[in-house]
């Protein structure tokens, strides 16, 4: 596997796995109504942020964006989100894109990296961010709307790098 920048002409390949996360709505606050245009301007980063792609020789297995989690004073925290196409899930993925955001910030020189809305029920993210050494820091209650399980908690969570 191979992760890099992403380039304008990934977007194609990253759009269905961009829309098929977002629309079912059970691990994204993305609203499941967003055009593809629209999470196109949601998801790619402009510089300093960057948006990546991870690659099995030329299929595109998943992404993630990542930059500044707050401008000025909050500045030193990065952020990042990641999504994986389905047929990529549970094979190392979503770790690999976790763990080259935290060199990325790293080397940007981030102090830490904060996720603010990790859905509690999303037990395979928060079950990976916590081996990765994110802690949570607090649970917003009922913050998000589960399609099946209904309002669940959504997670703040914090690593220092």
């Amino acid at each position: 596997m191979e992760i890099r920048p992403y380039a304008e002409s990934d977007w194609p390949d990253i759009e269905p796995i961009l829309l098929e996360v977002v629309q079912r709505a059970d691990t994204f606050t993305y609203d499941p109504a967003m055009t593809a245009e629209q999470l196109k301007d949601t998801w790619i980063e402009r510089p300093p942020g960057l948006t990546v792609v991870a690659t099995d020789g030329k299929e595109i297995l998943g992404t993630a964006k990542m930059g500044a989690n707050r401008v000025g004073p909050g500045s030193h925290v990065a952020t990042a989100s990641y999504m994986v196409g389905a047929d990529a899930r549970g094979r190392g993925v979503g770790r690999a894109l976790v763990e080259h955001s935290l060199e990325w910030a790293r080397a940007a020189g981030f102090l830490a990296i904060q996720f603010n809305a990790v859905a509690a029920t999303n037990v395979g993210a928060v079950g990976l961010y916590e081996a990765l050494g994110f802690t949570v820091v607090g649970t917003v209650p009922e913050a998000f709307r589960h399609p099946e399980q209904g309002l669940v908690g959504l997670h703040v969570m914090h690593r220092r790098l």
